[in-house]
């Protein structure tokens, strides 16, 4: 169950055709609904995206925090997930970014959203970069 920030960000995205206002307005979002690595339940969490050809690149950034966040860990577990862009929703599966190509990716993803850089910089742990891949319906 989302948690009640998580879920007012839901609530408006899918209110207002994946448009959001306060801190994420203007800011390209994705609803990644995940399979909980433990409890088996859908979890749907609200999170930034990069655009990369055919590819939804999201950073486990976690706002900076000293671990990964649970949707990172549920992916880890199941890479089959369910991403909401505007009124679309469909099905990804999740590829794990390491490398040069991992860095690359973090540097737009902080030239788009510059906020990236602060989380970075708050934790000692390699924040993992996640490219999402539409899978056949």
């Amino acid at each position: 169950m989302p948690n009640d920030f998580n879920q007012q960000i839901i609530d408006e995205f899918r209110a207002n055709e994946g448009r959001v206002g306060g801190m994420f307005e203007g800011s390209p979002l994705v609803l990644l609904t995940t399979t909980g690595a433990k409890s088996g339940r859908s979890v749907t969490t609200p999170v930034m995206y990069l655009a990369d050809g055919d590819r939804y690149v999201v950073i486990a950034s976690n706002a900076g925090a000293d671990h990964h966040p649970a949707w990172y860990h549920n992916l880890r577990a199941t890479p089959e997930a369910t991403a909401e862009i505007g009124t679309e929703q469909f099905g990804v599966k999740a590829e794990f970014v390491e490398g040069a190509e991992r860095d690359e990716l973090y540097a737009r993803m902080v030239a788009q959203a510059p906020g990236f850089a602060e989380y970075e910089a708050k934790t000692t742990r390699r924040i993992p970069v996640v490219a999402l891949l539409r899978t056949a319906a």
